[in-house]
C-alpha cells in the first residue's frame, strides 16, 4: 500500500475496514477496492470499464423518509450522487452534488463520515461514453425536510422527500432496497434504547 497515492491510500483503508452485510455487498466491496488499488484515477469520469462515484442516502432526521431525485437521463428515481469533479474522495463528492442535484442549504453526515454502502451498477452508453460501471461508495446524511428543495434541472427532473417504504418502492433495486433496510435498522437500534 505504501506505494499508492495518499488519496488511494485514504480509500483503500476505508474500504479493507468495512464489511458489507452480505456476500453481494461485499463482492462489491472487493471489486471497488481492487480498482481504488489499481489506478490513481479511480475517481475520473473516464477510467474504464469503470470508476467510482459518491452518492448519499439523504434521511430526515428520525430516519422516516428518504430524500430522492428523478434522474433526467436515466428516467428514474435515486438517491443524489454522481461523478467525482476533482475531489479524489467519494464523500466530499457526495457532499457536492447532494447540494447541486437537491438544492438543499443544510446537511450533515449522520454521525462520522463513514461508508454507509456499496454498490456497483452498470450505465448505459451515452454519445461517445460506452456502457461501463459505476463503482459507488455510498454515505448516509441528515437533512431537515421543511427546507425548500430546488434541484438542478440539468441533473434532476424533481426532488421529492418518501417515506422509507415508499422510497424502498421507488428505488427497486437490490442495492436500493439494502440501503433502505440499513436505515430501518438504525433506526430500530435507536427506538430500543
Amino acid at each position: 500500500m505504501a506505494d499508492l497515492a495518499p488519496h488511494q491510500q485514504r480509500l483503500a483503508a476505508a474500504l479493507r475496514a468495512y464489511h458489507g452485510v452480505d456476500e453481494t455487498e461485499e463482492e462489491h466491496r472487493r471489486r471497488i477496492l481492487a480498482a481504488v488499488e489499481a489506478d490513481p484515477a479511480f475517481w475520473h469520469r473516464e477510467t474504464l470499464p469503470g470508476h467510482v462515484t459518491g452518492s448519499a442516502f439523504v434521511a430526515a432526521p428520525a430516519l422516516d423518509a428518504l430524500l430522492l431525485v428523478h434522474h433526467r437521463r436515466l428516467d428514474r428515481w435515486l438517491q443524489p450522487g454522481g461523478h467525482d469533479e476533482g475531489e479524489r474522495d467519494p464523500a466530499r463528492t457526495a457532499l457536492r452534488e447532494v447540494g447541486e442535484e437537491t438544492g438543499l442549504r443544510a446537511y450533515a453526515f449522520f454521525g462520522a463520515p463513514a461508508l454507509f454502502d456499496l454498490d456497483v451498477h452498470r450505465i448505459p452508453a451515452a454519445g461517445a461514453m460506452p456502457a461501463h460501471d459505476h463503482l459507488d461508495v455510498r454515505f448516509l446524511l441528515v437533512a431537515d425536510p421543511s427546507q425548500e428543495l430546488r434541484p438542478d434541472p440539468r441533473e434532476a427532473r424533481t426532488a421529492r422527500w418518501f417515506p422509507l417504504a415508499a422510497a424502498a418502492a421507488a428505488l427497486g433495486e437490490e442495492g436500493g432496497l439494502r440501503a433502505v433496510r440499513k436505515i430501518e435498522e438504525i433506526r430500530a437500534q435507536a427506538s430500543s434504547k
